[in-house]
C-alpha cells in the first residue's frame, strides 16, 4: 500500500527545510567538520533531492519528522550520567534517522534496504541501533515483524539487544506496551502484541530457525570473518517489502573481510562512483593529511559525536597520550578512536620507548631487601624459558626494576642460533641466559634458581601459565621445593590489564631495565591481539621471534598491581 505522503505531488527541494537536510547542507558547506565519506553522504542526499524524483525516489519530510519524533519522545538513553535521560538525537544521528525512514521509493515504502554506519568507538552507534530496532517494532506499522539483534555469537548479539531492553525499562510509553520474556537481565524477547512482532537476539548458529527480519541489526560487523550473518538476514527478507539491514562497527584490520568491503562499497557509493540507490552509508573517516597524534580539529571527523562530549576529550586525549611510543596500542587508537584501517601485526613497543627506560649504572646488590614479584614462562621442552623479577620502587629509587633470567637447551646452540638469527653462543658467554646442557630443558635447574631467587629476594609471589606446570610442581614436591606461585590466567581477561600496568610504567619513565640482550629481543618481537573491546594481549603465534620473557614480565606487572596495595610494606622495629 502506498503511502498518502508518497502520492503527494512531489515539493519543490529548494523549500525543503528539515533536520536531517540542515545537517547535510551544514557538512558540503564546511559549518560542521566531517571526513571525506560523510561529505560525500551528504552531498549525494542533496543531489537527491535535485534529480532522485527521475529514478523514483521520494523525500517525506512526515517520514523524517515521525521518525526522529519518535527518538526524542518515546526513547531514553541507559547507562552512567545518561540513565534515563531522553534520546536526543546528534546532527549525525538526525541525518542517518532522517535519511533510513524520510526516503521513499515511488511505491511508497522505504528506499534504504541496506545501511552500513561506520564511526569511531562511543560515539553512540548502539543506542541508535536499538532505537531503529525499536522503532521497527512499535512504529513501523509492520504486521509480525521480526526485528533482531545479531552477531555471530549469542554473547555479542546480547550486547545491543541489551541496550533495547534498557531502553524498553526507561520508557513510560514502552514499558506497558512491550512485554519482556526472561529474568530480570536475562531477557531474550521483546514482544509487541499490538501487531504480533517480536525484538531478539539471534546469532549465526540460530540461522537454522528461518528468520524473516523487518529489521536486522548487526552489531560490530569488523568483527565478522564470512558474510553469513549478513547474508543469512538478507535471505529471509524476501517476503517484506521495507525490510532494513541495519549495521554498525567500529574500523577494523582485514581489507579482506566482509567489513572492509562494506566500507569499500559504502564509500563508493556515497561519491556516486557506483549507483545503488537501496544502500545508504555513513562512513566516518579522516582525510589523507590528518594526523589525529597532532591535531585535534580532525577529531570529530570520526568521532561525530564530539561536540556533545561523547567521547569526551579528555578520554581521547588520555588515548593518544597512551599510544605514543607504543605502536600497537598507537594501532588500535587509530582503528577504533579515529577511524583509520590500520595493519594489526605493529610491533607492541617503539625502541625508543624501550632503550629510554635502560639503566646500566644500577647496581643489582640494592635489589635486596625490595619486595618482588615474578614471572615464570616455561617454554618448550626446546625454547626459551624466562624468570623475571620485578621490584617495587623505594623513597631512595622511585623506579620499579626490572631483572630476568633466561635459559634454553645448550645442545645443538649453534643450530638454534642460525634458525633463531639471534647470538645465543655470545648471549650465553656474557652472563644473559643459561644454556642448560641437553637438548631439552633441565626443569630442575630452573626451579633451583628460582628456589634460590626466593631465599635471596623478598619475593611476594610468582605468577606462572598453567601450561607445562603440572611436571614442575612434580618435581618440586620430590625435592621438597616451596616456590610461592601464583596461576596466571592467559587470556584477554587477566592479561590486558597487567600490559597495560606494564605499559603504563614504561610510558611514565617510573620502570627501568638492565639492558640485558635476551629482554630487549624479546621485546622486540612483541606483537598485541586485541579483542572487540579493546582489550590486548601478547600475540605469541603472530610474534617476530621468542616473547617468553616479555610475557614473563607483563605478568609480574599484573602480580604485582594485584598485590602491592594489598600488603603493606614491613616496618622496621627498633627494640
Amino acid at each position: 500500500m502506498k503511502t498518502a505522503q508518497a502520492q503527494k505531488k512531489r515539493p519543490d527541494p529548494k523549500s525543503i527545510s528539515d533536520e536531517a537536510t540542515e545537517y547535510a547542507h551544514a557538512v558540503v558547506s564546511g559549518k560542521t567538520i566531517a571526513g571525506p565519506h560523510v561529505r560525500d553522504a551528504c552531498q549525494r542526499h542533496l543531489n537527491d533531492l535535485e534529480i532522485g524524483h527521475e529514478r523514483g525516489l521520494v523525500w517525506s519530510i512526515d517520514h523524517v519528522n515521525w521518525a526522529i519524533g519518535y527518538f526524542r519522545d518515546v526513547l531514553c538513553l541507559n547507562g552512567g550520567e545518561y540513565e534515563g535521560v531522553p534520546f536526543e538525537p546528534l546532527g549525525w544521528q538526525l541525518f542517518i534517522i532522517g535519511s533510513l525512514f524520510g526516503w521513499l521509493g515511488d511505491d511508497g515504502f522505504r528506499r534504504f534496504r541496506v545501511a552500513y554506519v561506520e564511526t569511531a568507538k562511543g560515539s553512540g552507534k548502539s543506542p541508535l541501533a536499538a532505537g531503529v530496532g525499536l522503532y521497527g517494532l512499535t512504529a513501523d506499522q509492520e504486521s509480525r515483524a521480526e526485528i533482531y539483534a545479531a552477531a555471530t555469537k549469542k554473547d555479542q548479539a546480547m550486547v545491543l539487544f541489551r541496550d533495547a531492553v534498557a531502553m524498553v525499562d526507561l520508557s513510560p510509553e514502552l514499558t506497558c506496551r512491550i512485554h519482556k520474556s526472561g529474568s530480570p537481565g536475562k531477557e531474550w524477547n521483546l514482544a509487541y502484541h499490538s501487531s504480533d512482532s517480536f525484538f531478539r537476539p539471534i546469532s549465526a548458529d540460530d540461522g537454522q530457525s528461518g528468520p524473516r527480519p523487518h529489521i536486522g541489526l548487526i552489531d560490530e560487523i569488523h568483527e565478522h570473518r564470512s558474510p553469513v550473518v549478513v547474508e543469512m538476514l538478507r535471505a529471509g527478507t524476501k517476503s517484506r517489502r521495507q525490510a532494513l539491514m541495519f549495521m554498525i562497527t567500529n574500523s577494523g584490520t582485514d581489507k579482506q573481510s566482509v567489513c572492509w568491503d562494506y566500507h569499500d562499497y559504502g564509500a563508493k557509493i556515497a561519491a556516486g562512483t557506483i549507483q545503488d540507490d537501496s544502500f545508504f552509508s555513513f562512513v566516518c573517516s579522516l582525510d589523507e593529511h590528518d594526523d589525529p597524534f597532532k591535531d585535534e580539529t580532525c577529531w570529530i571527523k570520526a568521532n561525530p559525536s564530539i561536540d556533545a562530549g561523547i567521547p569526551g576529550l579528555k578520554y581521547l586525549r588520555e588515548q593518544v597520550v597512551q599510544a605514543r611510543g607504543m605502536p600497537s596500542k598507537e594501532s588500535i587508537v587509530r582503528r577504533l578512536n579515529f577511524c583509520q584501517w590500520v595493519d594489526a601485526a605493529s610491533p607492541w613497543i617503539s625502541s625508543d620507548v624501550w632503550f629510554a627506560a635502560q639503566d646500566t649504572d644500577f647496581d643489582p646488590i640494592e635489589l635486596q631487601g625490595r619486595r618482588c614479584w615474578g614471572g615464570l614462562d616455561l617454554g618448550s621442552t626446546q625454547d626459551l624459558t624466562a624468570f623475571v623479577l620485578l621490584f617495587e620502587p623505594t623513597e631512595t629509587d622511585q623506579h620499579w626494576r626490572l631483572l630476568p633470567r633466561f635459559w634454553v637447551p645448550g645442545d645443538q646452540l649453534t643450530e638454534k642460533e642460525r634458525l633463531d638469527r639471534v647470538p645465543y653462543l655470545s648471549w650465553r658467554d656474557a652472563g644473559h641466559l643459561v644454556a642448560l646442557p641437553g637438548k631439552a630443558i633441565n626443569k630442575l635447574a630452573v626451579i633451583k634458581q628460582v628456589a634460590e631467587d626466593v631465599s635471596r629476594y623478598a619475593i611476594q609471589s610468582i605468577a606462572y601459565d598453567r601450561w607445562r606446570i603440572e611436571d614442575l610442581k612434580m618435581l618440586m614436591e620430590q625435592e621438597g621445593i616451596e616456590l610461592p606461585l601464583q596461576p596466571f590466567g592467559q587470556g584477554f581477561k587477566d592479561m590486558s590489564p597487567s600490559l597495560d600496568e606494564f605499559e603504563q610504567r614504561l610510558l611514565n619513565d617510573s620502570l627501568k631495565h638492565s639492558a640485558n640482550p635476551v629482554m630487549t629481543w624479546c621485546a622486540a618481537n612483541a606483537v598485541i591481539a586485541s579483542d572487540p573491546s579493546g582489550n590486548r594481549k601478547i600475540d605469541k603465534k603472530r610474534a617476530t621471534g621468542r616473547v617468553d620473557g616479555i610475557v614473563a614480565a607483563i605478568m609480574a606487572a599484573g602480580q604485582s598491581s594485584k598485590e602491592a596495595e594489598q600488603q603493606p610494606t614491613p616496618e622496621l622495629i627498633i627494640l
